[in-house]
């Protein structure tokens, strides 16, 4: 066993080429800074890219540490932790029903049938929300639509990789400042991240090449999570909000594309 092992360092694990480590390594960095500055999106950033770079079941574990880590630079700022908790938590614990249903579904539905309606859903959100910014939901729909946000958003969770619908529309429709609005989302964010990594590990699509790249990549992601934080920090909250939905929509069409 001991002379298996002798010479052998982490980088002998890794199946990637040195191309599309400089590639992934670009694409983490990017996508931290644009989590940074929206506060969400660092999963459906990648993949699009990572797809293009190293193929979907390749793609989909290297995203889940740094994801998991730009979420907790996230809610380590915003603050808010306790309240979100214990307001949010029917929508949270749905989630995690919802991601095991949709990575069942992963071998059961083509994969680019639910990209690209998850696609088209994003795109039609975004232009609503860009022309609507003051809709608000009444309360006592809140509390009728959170689990229901939580399971839909795991399931497509599971099937795409995406966290973001329809939890992101949900929490904007509701009567948040900026910080609860960002744990809100990332405590969704976190949950479905955890859960995923221990569905994709039962059918077999984690490797110890994965872990490496997603570990050597943290800095990269402080980095980039930060510099967009600053920029998120000068930005008024309209311009916050229109920001978001111009992302939103550049990131459905990407799905379609």
């Amino acid at each position: 066993m001991l002379k298996r092992w002798k010479g052998r360092n982490i980088l002998s694990f890794i199946s990637y080429s040195p191309s599309e480590l400089v590639l992934i390594a670009l694409i983490f960095l990017f996508a931290a800074f644009v989590k940074g500055v929206t506060g969400m999106g660092f999963s459906t950033t990648c993949l699009p890219f990572l797809v293009y770079a190293v193929g979907l079941k390749r793609g989909m574990p290297l995203i889940l540490l740094p994801s998991l880590a730009s979420n907790f630079f996230i809610m380590k700022d915003a603050g808010h932790f306790r309240e979100v908790l214990v307001r949010f938590w029917p929508m949270l614990l749905a989630t995690v029903g919802g991601v095991i249903i949709g990575l069942w579904l992963l071998n059961l539905v083509p994969v680019i049938v639910a990209t690209t309606c998850l696609g088209g859903v994003l795109s039609a959100y975004a232009i609503f929300g860009f022309f609507t910014p003051n809709f608000r939901l009444p309360a006592k729909v809140e509390s009728i639509l959170a689990p229901v946000s939580g399971l839909m958003t795991g399931v497509l969770n599971g099937l795409t990789g995406s966290q973001v619908m329809p939890v992101l529309p949900y929490l904007l429709s509701l009567n948040l400042n900026r910080n609860e609005y960002l744990q809100a989302i990332n405590c969704s964010f976190s949950l479905s991240t955890i859960v995923m990594a221990i569905g994709l590990y039962k059918i077999g699509l984690l490797e110890v090449g994965a872990a490496s790249i997603t570990i050597l990549s943290l800095p990269l992601v402080y980095i980039g999570t930060k510099l967009g934080g600053r920029v998120r920090n000068m930005l008024p909250d309209s311009v916050f909000t229109s920001f978001v939905h111009v992302f939103l929509f550049v990131l459905g069409a990407s799905l379609i594309f």
